[in-house]
């Protein structure tokens, strides 16, 4: 209706300025071309639902946050062209719904440089699909700054740009941090206690957000580490670290409650923390499973878990239970000319264990194993 009133206001405005001949007639078209270059602000849900043909609920999330589509030609552009960089409907939903501020983004200052800066390193089109749609928030973050110093923190210890594509496939939520100040410290530090570059790299590939702790935290644990008698020239060292960096006091606290409750000593417990650190990571009902099916077979004491703590770590339904079950039977019927260790048998892959125990005794075993192991896995 407003836009009615102003449009007869410059309808009048141009007649009565025919009527002064010595004036120039002011064109109506180029008033109504200067009234309608701006572009009219629509309002967030009517923009997605009605002209992009987005759900309800993406509407009404995203209108929470963010009430007006400011520049309407302007968020086509946007998401135009992240539709031709392979970005589906449903990919879109995602990145607005987590990231409503995408829709006033600049795309030429804001938008296109972070896809330039992802295929300078080596990543495809379908890669940055993947890494913008789980992490919509670095379309937010400066290329310059954030995204420059911290390929540059991954690179000085990762060693090439492949190497660093390589790590931000696996979790490109690392670029929310400023590594040179987490990350790189915290190496340090590790590298200070005598812990080899090749080792932290192989821990940075697979447990990269376990380096973005507070150096000062990590100081502790190591001191921790220390007085537990775990010698820094061993590969488990590290492992403990990290075990221990997972853990707050009192979940160690009720490991060493749950493990003295099964019959552990206090020496027996710092004993498999130093053989398997990664033990106590495990949570609670697991480790009490498979110690009460260790225990209770009679196949093994508590002294025998002490020397051998990776049994613990075994699946009870996949692994214990089917190749204990297969022990018994062959024990039973006096057909194994040696009795294997608990610990060895448990070591084997799945292919191995059934060429060596259950494909000789198939008529004895192989319904039993196959029932409870369906696959077999080199």
């Amino acid at each position: 209706m407003r836009t009615i009133y102003i449009c007869k206001g410059l309808i009048s405005l141009s007649l009565k300025n025919t009527s002064h001949p010595n004036k120039t007639p002011i064109s109506l078209l180029s008033l109504l071309s200067i009234s309608s270059s701006p572009e009219t602000p629509i309002a967030v849900a009517d923009y997605l639902i009605d002209r992009r043909k987005f759900s309800p609920e993406t509407a009404s999330k995203v209108s929470s946050v963010v009430k007006y589509v400011k520049r309407p030609e302007e968020t086509d552009s946007i998401l135009s062209f992240l539709q031709e960089s392979g970005f589906s409907d449903t990919h879109l939903e995602r990145i607005i719904k987590r990231m409503p501020q995408v829709l006033s983004a600049n795309l030429e200052r804001s938008i296109k440089p972070k896809f330039k800066f992802f295929q300078d390193l080596g990543f495809s089109s379908s890669d940055v699909v993947k890494i913008v749609s789980s992490e919509p928030r670095i379309l937010a973050t400066s290329v310059d700054k954030r995204f420059g110093a911290s390929i540059l923190a991954l690179k000085s210890v990762l060693g090439s740009d492949m190497d660093v594509c390589g790590i931000l496939k696996k979790d490109v939520s690392l670029l929310r941090y400023d590594l040179a100040k987490t990350m790189i410290p915290n190496i340090e530090l590790l590298k200070s206690c005598g812990i080899s570059s090749s080792q932290i790299t192989q821990c940075l590939y697979t447990f990269p957000r376990d380096f973005l702790h507070k150096t000062t935290r990590i100081r502790e644990n190591v001191k921790r580490v220390d007085e537990m008698g775990i010698d820094r020239k061993s590969k488990m060292f590290l492992i403990a670290i990290r075990a221990i960096s997972c853990m707050s006091k009192d979940n160690w606290e009720l490991k060493l409650v749950l493990f003295k409750s099964l019959g552990f000593s206090e020496d027996d417990i710092l004993s498999v923390f130093r053989r398997q650190p990664q033990l106590f990571v495990l949570s609670e009902r697991k480790i009490k499973a498979t110690a009460q099916l260790l225990l209770s077979t009679g196949k093994c004491d508590i002294s025998y878990v002490v020397n051998n703590p990776n049994l613990l770590c075994y699946s009870v339904e996949n692994r214990l239970k089917p190749r204990i079950k297969v022990l018994e039977v062959l024990e039973t019927r006096n057909l194994l000319l040696k009795k294997p260790s608990l610990s060895t048998v448990c070591k084997m892959s799945d292919k191995k264990f059934f060429e060596k125990y259950v494909l000789p005794y198939s008529n004895e075993v192989g319904q039993l194993f196959v029932v409870n192991k369906p696959s077999l896995k080199a």
